[in-house]
């Protein structure tokens, strides 16, 4: 039976692993790649310091799926007066689980924990197999927002 939980600090090196293989999924790299030390540091500080929740599905003792939501504060706006967002990311769960209401629970569990904390808006990067969840959790698309990579 799948458990899913808030993660802890006792769960770090595996989040660690399943970060690594969720992003080489999605940049579609072969499972032998690895990551620079600085990359795995800074995703392990996070974890541990951020402002953040990381939600975990766990099937026997093993993380099968997470989800995390960062949150930041920003200069109070006439739509959002509070000043207090939030943004979901890291929306991941195996393969051999996928299609069983996992990332849906996960997700649903961050967006209440959100609203909890007054984050009056929740944005996400979508994957195209990630959009028909997003969009069935009430996510919409903004044509608002622009961005510029400073790399």
């Amino acid at each position: 039976m799948i458990k899913i939980r808030t993660a802890t600090k006792d769960d770090i090196e595996d989040l660690m692993n399943v970060r690594q293989e969720m992003l080489r999924i999605v940049n579609n790299l072969p499972d032998s790649e690895t990551f620079d030390t600085t990359l795995i540091e800074q995703f392990r500080n996070y974890f541990l310091n951020g402002n953040q929740t990381t939600v975990i599905a766990v099937d026997k003792n093993k993380i099968v799926g997470c989800a995390t939501i960062s949150y930041i504060s920003i200069m109070p706006t006439y739509s959002h007066p509070t000043g207090n967002r939030a943004h979901l990311m890291n929306v991941y769960t195996n393969k051999n689980y996928r299609r069983q209401g996992i990332a849906k629970q996960m997700v649903s569990m961050l967006i209440e924990e959100a609203k909890s904390k007054g984050a009056t808006e929740i944005s996400l990067d979508a994957t195209e197999d990630g959009r028909p969840l997003y969009k069935s959790l009430g996510f919409t698309e903004n044509k608002e927002a622009m961005v510029l990579e400073n790399r």
